[in-house]
């Protein structure tokens, strides 16, 4: 709900708040934080198309082109670094890097409006651009949001719609790529009811805050999504001590 208000995305909240719980193993949580982002991602999809948004497709395709390949490359990633190091080794590294995303993002955030964007044509490079943005997506669990906005938003120049649409396909195929990956490698040791009950929480609270952020002015929102990323950050802070 909070990442649908903000506009920050729920996947880049999940992981770091459960992190900090500490009620399950990082494999475990990677897996459940990319199947809940997945399934959220799948909604968000159906309700961009049930508004009959016009939106030039040639981007997404690439980008997600490239996304199912990042994707498989970012669960490789994870299980080569989860193999030789122990868990708190492995959150440590996955919470630096989610530090790392939200400074950035934060810094983006007030500084958009003055950098001049990019028009990208070449695929290649947007294959290429699909392909980081699912490795880091895949490796993190999180499904990327924020971060696949602002780097869209900068290579492609796209509208806000436009832009969202694209980061949704970049999520889907990434998270699709590395979970049939993680299936046909074997699942980690997993609650099931855990699951159900973060997919159905995801998807529930993601259009709650969707219906409730309709009702903030653009203002409102900017305010809450920067609140979120300070106590995101200082989230990560905590979750870095704890695993060093």
């Amino acid at each position: 709900m909070i990442g649908s208000i903000s506009g920050i995305g729920g996947g880049i909240i999940i992981k770091p708040v459960i992190d900090s719980l500490g009620i399950m193993s990082i494999s475990s949580l990677s897996f459940l934080s990319g199947c809940t982002v997945f399934v959220m991602s799948i909604v968000s999809l159906f309700k961009i198309k049930g508004k009959n948004i016009k939106i030039n497709v040639s981007i997404p395709i690439f980008l997600g082109i490239g996304a199912s390949l990042g994707g498989i490359v970012g669960k490789q990633l994870f299980d080569i670094i989860a193999i030789r190091f122990n868990n708190n080794k492995v959150g440590l590294i996955q919470s630096i890097l989610l530090f790392a995303i939200n400074i950035f993002i934060l810094i983006f955030m007030f500084i958009k409006n003055k950098i001049k964007t990019k028009n990208i044509k070449s695929r290649i490079i947007t294959i290429l651009l699909g392909g980081l943005l699912g490795i880091i997506s895949s490796f993190l669990g999180i499904g990327g949001g924020p971060l696949n906005i602002a780097v869209i938003y900068y290579f492609y120049s796209l509208q806000p719609k436009e832009t969202a649409y694209s980061s949704l396909i970049v999520v889907f195929f990434s998270q699709l790529s590395s979970l049939i990956f993680t299936f046909y490698i074997g699942l980690p040791e997993y609650n099931y009811i855990y699951l159900i009950l973060m997919c159905f929480g995801g998807v529930c609270g993601a259009l709650t805050g969707s219906n409730i952020s309709k009702k903030l002015n653009d203002y409102k929102v900017h305010i809450f999504f920067i609140f979120v990323l300070i106590g995101l950050i200082f989230l990560n802070i905590f979750n870095i001590i704890k695993f060093v």
